[in-house]
């Protein structure tokens, strides 16, 4: 009996070609677009999971009580890496890290610049990395040792067995590589080439040494726990809440309070709102699945309209059957077959369309994504949904076209074609309004990005580089400086504790003038040599630039700062800073050097003669750039042999802040495009139908002297009208979901009537170019042949 069904749905699709092929295509590219989705949302969700008990893993973090301000900071003190793990017996692991800096690595002749991180050894204990050479226990436990991942050890050793050789680490010491890791998958959230032992750093470099010892005030360092097994975060929450606490004399310590953030939540929950992971890119993941569900509905809404539409023609086949025996079930399992016959295609041309689209996609989100053939459980949710997607889309056609009564049929006077038009037109607006809203996001979306993008910065990024900064460079930085100016190379060239684009470290002011009682000002420090601001063309509104060593207690604000403390005079009045006594000397203009969607950051410089962490220099103007990247390369690597030059433009850096906006209005933009694609593959069917439902007529009207544009006005203003209606209803809904998003922008556009008049002028566009085709063809025939009876 069920190959017989089948039987008949495949005769019925070869039996109607032109209708099927829409319908497959159709539904296909819903499928498609969904599966494609669904692909990305699962990628986004898995990572961190393929870690052994990636549950258990945790990231220590601090909230900052800035005057009622709940402010949530990612670094800590390196004091309480050591109480959390002497005083909280449910914490199995803790390690301390650092990965802010990339560094040079050297075996011979080769030398490359890679981020790494510096990690306790405990961390690979923790976080059970897949190890090819070495254990965890002791890869990580001599000082002078480093683990390299596979790709790394390639570039450095070639196929020579890297396991025990050395590697020259910052032109400064010989580190042993004790082990070889895999390379991370694209999942993983650290994104490390390589690890050194922190206590590495302890033993060579003085300061992180002073850091720990100097109790909670330093937080410049990335803590991550492993709790026991059997514990819960909600019984460790209440032990170290109030850790800090303890140290009376630290106003930071006082206002500051811990938490910890699980593994699973560091990809997707990465913004803070009063102390709590409540938002981040999970919010896109979440619109892009909805997304992905709204574009299926309409591939279903096509397949009820295209096939409900041919009614008729199914009428007397459907009466035959009824006089025959047929039971009303037998026909609803017939119409239900032909619908998974139908489903099954689209899902065939799905997965084309998916792996065909893979690459692209892949190159768009800058992700690996691959279709998981051999997954069993791939297979059981996919085919699942595709039994769903026939038994949504077939439904209402199956008990719709087995509820005809067959005597009226046989009889020939039911008309079902005008029956069903009122849900057809109900369906087309559901869809119409779904695709016009995608239309709406992606105008939206486009418009705050170019309203950022045109922001004025406060600074030149022109033509301004940034390398960072090592121990030859250190060495060398004055003959380098002056040989790049004398050569005519750069105009000028300074250094800097963080790049042109970012500020790394941030802290509070201990005392102004007007402070008022228990009050605190979180702030962006940012220490800097000579001709700072001059290299980035930041201009000091009010009072001076620093003129060298005589300004190392002397501080320049920017706008933002002595906006936030309220200082009405600030040149020459005192701040004290660590317990220090400082000079306002300046008063420098606001520039965006974090994000370009939110307000300049409050921040204060530092005058430094000590070398800092990057060095920024801006090209001469008269000099072309290709010829200046390679006489820098030139001379860098004569000043530092042992290091590969590196640098980044400023202004690269600055556009890749728009990076996940500019993901996001690609991929609303790509699927409004399939979403409207496949909403106008419906209207090009029920247009066909209604001209070849209409042939008589329009032969009447053309033989009584009606025109081609009448005939032509007459097939389309339904559909027009239908397209307004979703226009109306569109529009409301898109302006909430859309005013709701922009709120998380500071610096954000107002949406005017002109963006919904757009969308409707190119819905209508799109829909009068989708059934002009049929409309003309039907308008042109030759009105003989129509009105010709048999």
């Amino acid at each position: 009996m069920f190959q017989n069904y089948f039987k008949t749905a495949w005769r019925h699709l070869l039996r109607n070609k032109g209708y099927s092929a829409l319908n497959i295509l159709g539904l296909g590219t819903g499928m498609a677009v969904a599966l494609l989705i669904g692909l990305w949302v699962h990628h986004e969700y898995s990572y961190d999971k393929f870690l052994p008990d990636y549950e258990r893993l945790y990231q220590v973090r601090r909230n900052f009580n800035s005057n009622g301000d709940i402010l949530n900071f990612p670094t800590t003190s390196l004091a309480l890496a050591d109480a959390l793990r002497n005083e909280i017996p449910e914490i199995e692991y803790v390690a301390e890290t650092d990965w802010m800096n990339a560094h040079g690595l050297k075996v011979d002749d080769k030398k490359i610049y890679l981020e790494g991180g510096q990690v306790n050894g405990d961390f690979l204990k923790m976080f059970r990395y897949p190890l090819v050479k070495g254990t965890a226990e002791t890869v990580l436990q001599d000082p002078y040792s480093i683990v390299l991942t596979e790709s790394t050890a390639q570039a450095l050793f070639g196929n020579e067995d890297p396991l025990n050789q050395f590697v020259r680490f910052d032109n400064k010491n010989d580190l042993k590589v004790t082990g070889i890791l895999k390379d991370l998958p694209a999942n993983s959230t650290f994104k490390f080439k390589y690890l050194v032992p922190f206590s590495y750093f302890e033993a060579t470099e003085g300061y992180v040494k002073q850091q720990r010892q100097s109790g909670f005030s330093e937080n410049s360092y990335q803590i991550f726990t492993k709790l026991k097994p059997g514990t819960t975060y909600a019984q460790v929450a209440p032990k170290i809440k109030n850790i800090q606490k303890r140290q009376k004399d630290s106003f930071n310590a006082q206002h500051s309070e811990v938490i910890m953030q699980p593994m699973q939540n560091w990809h997707l929950y990465s913004e803070y709102v009063n102390g709590k992971d409540t938002g981040g890119f999970i919010e896109y993941v979440r619109m892009f699945g909805v997304i992905g569900v709204l574009i299926l509905l309409i591939a279903c809404i096509n397949f009820i309209n295209l096939t409900t539409a041919r009614s008729e023609k199914r009428a007397r086949e459907v009466g035959v059957r009824k006089a025959i025996g047929s039971q009303r079930k037998d026909l609803v399992i017939q119409f239900l077959a032909e619908s998974l016959v139908f489903a099954l295609l689209a899902f065939v041309c799905a997965l084309i369309m998916v792996q065909l689209a893979l690459p692209a996609f892949n190159t768009l989100i800058g992700s690996i994504i691959k279709l998981p053939v051999f997954d069993l459980t791939f297979w059981l949710i996919t085919l699942g949904s595709v039994l769903l997607v026939a038994l949504l889309a077939g439904s209402r056609p199956a008990f719709y076209f087995s509820s005809f009564n067959p005597v009226k049929v046989l009889k020939g006077s039911l008309h079902v074609g005008k029956a069903a038009a009122l849900p057809r037109k109900i369906l087309v607006v559901l869809q119409f309004s779904c695709s016009i809203a995608l239309i709406i996001s992606t105008i939206i979306i486009y418009r705050q990005i170019q309203y950022a993008k045109d922001r004025p910065t406060g600074y030149d990024l022109t033509r301004l580089l940034v390398t960072e900064i090592n121990n030859d460079l250190i060495k060398n930085y004055t003959v380098l400086k002056n040989e790049l100016q004398q050569q005519g190379i750069v105009a000028s060239m300074t250094q800097a504790s963080s790049p042109a684009t970012g500020i790394y470290w941030h802290g509070d002011i201990d005392r102004w003038p007007g402070k008022h009682a228990g009050e605190s000002v979180e702030m962006g420090f940012i220490r800097v040599a000579d001709d700072y601001f001059k290299t980035l063309g930041i201009t000091i509104p009010q009072g001076r630039d620093f003129t060298g060593i005589s300004d190392t207690i002397s501080v320049i604000f920017n706008q933002a700062a002595i906006k936030r403390m309220r200082i009405k005079e600030p040149v020459n009045q005192t701040i004290t800073f660590n317990g220090q006594p400082m000079r306002i000397v300046g008063v420098a203009k606001d520039a965006l050097m974090t994000s370009p969607f939110a307000a300049a950051e409050p921040t204060m410089f530092m005058y430094s003669p000590y070398p800092q962490t990057f060095i920024t220099y801006r090209l001469a103007p008269n000099i072309k750039t290709q010829n200046a990247i390679a006489r820098l390369s030139t001379i860098f690597n004569k000043y530092s042999p042992a290091f590969p030059f590196s640098y980044q433009f400023a202004d690269q850096s600055y556009a890749e802040k728009f990076n996940l906006e500019v993901l996001i209005g690609k991929l609303a933009g790509i699927f409004a495009s399939l979403a409207i694609f496949i909403s106008c593959l419906g209207l090009f069917g029920l247009a066909a139908f209604m001209a070849e439902q209409r042939t008589k007529e329009i032969g009447i009207r053309k033989v009584l002297g009606a025109s081609v544009q009448q005939v032509w006005l007459l097939l389309s203003k339904d559909f027009m009208l239908l397209v307004l209606i979703s226009c109306i209803i569109a529009s409301p809904v898109a302006l909430y979901f859309l005013q709701n998003w922009l709120q998380k922008y500071t610096y954000r556009i107002s949406i005017g009537p002109e963006v919904f008049m757009l969308a409707a002028v190119l819905a209508l566009v799109i829909t009068i170019l989708t059934i002009s085709f049929q409309a003309i063809k039907a308008a042109m025939a030759n009105p003989v042949k129509s009105l010709r009876t048999e």
